[in-house]
């Protein structure tokens, strides 16, 4: 069996993120390997943690999901970054799918499609 997916969650909600981490945290493929709270955590988190996926946030303390997701992009290259947000205009998805994230989702989704975001990221489920 291959080894888990390891996930980085970078979400100021911190209900949200706790809950989003319990709920990876059940899944035997997924491993959270650490989780914060706000943009400028997320390069140094990703280093420390070295995640295959990041799940950013769009609106966050300190800078937002598309400068933290360039910021990621940057310094984890080997990363990839699917962002999850309860609102994000068009122009706003756009700018995240051109700092380098792979997918973007509503937070209100199926965990499933989530999770199946997550596994598409890693290369672990057809696309």
């Amino acid at each position: 069996m291959a080894a888990p997916i390891r996930i980085l969650l970078v979400e100021d909600n911190e209900v949200f993120r706790e809950a989003l981490e319990l709920l990876l945290g059940l899944r035997s493929d997924l491993q959270v390997v650490a989780s914060v709270g706000d943009g400028t955590e997320a390069v140094p988190a990703c280093l420390e943690h070295d995640p295959d996926v990041v799940v950013m946030d769009f609106r966050l303390p300190g800078i937002d999901g598309v400068q933290a997701t360039a910021a990621v992009r940057e310094a984890c290259p080997e990363a990839t970054v699917v962002c999850l947000t309860a609102s994000a205009s068009g122009r706003e998805v756009e700018a995240l799918y051109e700092a380098g994230a792979v997918a973007c989702l509503r937070k209100d989704q199926e965990l499933e499609e989530i999770v199946a975001a997550i596994q598409r990221a890693a290369g672990r489920l057809a696309a």
